[in-house]
């Protein structure tokens, strides 16, 4: 039965994983919520971390608002201090790859080390013992009949879709996880909140963590007047330059994938089609991926694709199976 087990819910004081909470309630599990608290008290640029940011001066009033769901579904709610952990590997992380010349994603860090990492270890190591640990993601976690791995699937919202910011989770992490929203729309998300008198239900999206620097592809806040729209197009680190130009050169067809994770297969061991996403908000392309003896994946696109940057994320998808992914490392010319 549900009742014999416990849930460790991470709240972040949103709809998405109050009713993630919720629902778990409802089936019978035990749920226990959990908050990371990441930010140091730093004045931030006014670029950063502004109104329902992750990141950012409105912690204080996420928090609130999640002790709040916690008090009305009569939960158990602790908060973790994970900034130190945070600043080290999310913070400084996208500092030095920046700096390096290349643009990474401090969301999908932030996931694989601190939320499904840190945060349950820290609870765990303060005596609050669970079986699972969930989240308000749309995705879906199941279990390969054939194989026996644990795969991760979309969430059946397409335009809610978060694969994309958890492909980087190990084996280990996702046999103890759950994600029960995966199999909602956002739409009936809300409905559920607002039915059982959560007060979350009508509140505004929150915002990917976000630094203001340039990245290869961004047209906004170029600051130059010019007969065409410009576009970024490179970032020379050695001379500290951004590089502009038009959309046709924004455009690019191959490039290497470094870092590898993979969780819907256990390797790439040949050429293979797939369709590709590289930017979070870009839709996926069709593409094919092919295995290199030094560990790497070179990827191909069939039709050119803009804004590949290096130290983005190329997740790779075999329908709504997300097979894996890695880290551009460059884009071959």
């Amino acid at each position: 039965m549900n009742k014999d087990k416990t849930v460790l819910v991470g709240l972040s004081g949103g709809v998405d994983s109050s009713v993630a909470a919720y629902i778990l309630q409802q089936e019978g599990y035990r749920v226990i919520g959990v908050t990371m608290a990441i930010w140091d008290g730093k004045k931030l640029p006014p670029t950063s971390g502004g109104k329902h940011a992750c990141y950012g001066p409105n912690e204080e009033e996420e928090i609130r608002e999640a002790r709040e769901i916690a008090e009305i579904l009569k939960i158990p709610y602790e908060v973790f201090d994970c900034s130190a952990e945070y600043k080290m590997a999310v913070l400084d992380y996208f500092r030095s790859e920046y700096y390096a010349g290349r643009t990474p994603n401090p969301c999908i860090q932030c996931n694989q080390h601190i939320k499904f990492g840190l945060l349950p270890a820290m609870a765990e190591k303060q005596g609050f013992h669970y079986d699972f640990f969930a989240t308000g993601h749309y995705a879906r976690v199941e279990r390969d009949a054939s194989g026996g791995r644990f795969i991760l699937k979309k969430g059946i919202d397409s335009k809610k879709d978060q694969t994309y910011f958890i492909y980087r989770l190990t084996q280990q992490q996702l046999s103890r996880t759950m994600l029960p929203i995966g199999v909602y729309t956002k739409t009936k998300i809300k409905e559920i909140a607002k039915a059982a008198g959560l007060p979350v239900y009508d509140k505004d999206e929150s915002q990917d963590f976000y630094s203001g620097n340039y990245t290869i592809g961004q047209r906004k806040g170029m600051g130059i007047a010019w007969s065409e729209p410009l576009y970024v197009i490179r970032i020379e680190k050695e001379t500290n330059t951004v590089v502009v130009g038009n959309r046709e050169e924004t455009f690019n067809t191959s490039f290497l994938v470094s870092d590898l994770n993979w969780i819907g297969i256990d390797g790439l061991k040949g050429p293979m089609d797939v369709s590709i996403k590289i930017r979070s908000a870009q839709k996926e392309k069709d593409a094919l991926i092919e295995p290199l003896k030094n560990g790497f994946v070179k990827a191909t696109y069939f039709h050119p694709n803009d804004s590949i940057t290096p130290g983005q994320s190329a997740v790779f998808y075999e329908g709504d199976v997300m097979l894996g992914g890695g880290v551009i490392k460059n884009v071959l010319i």
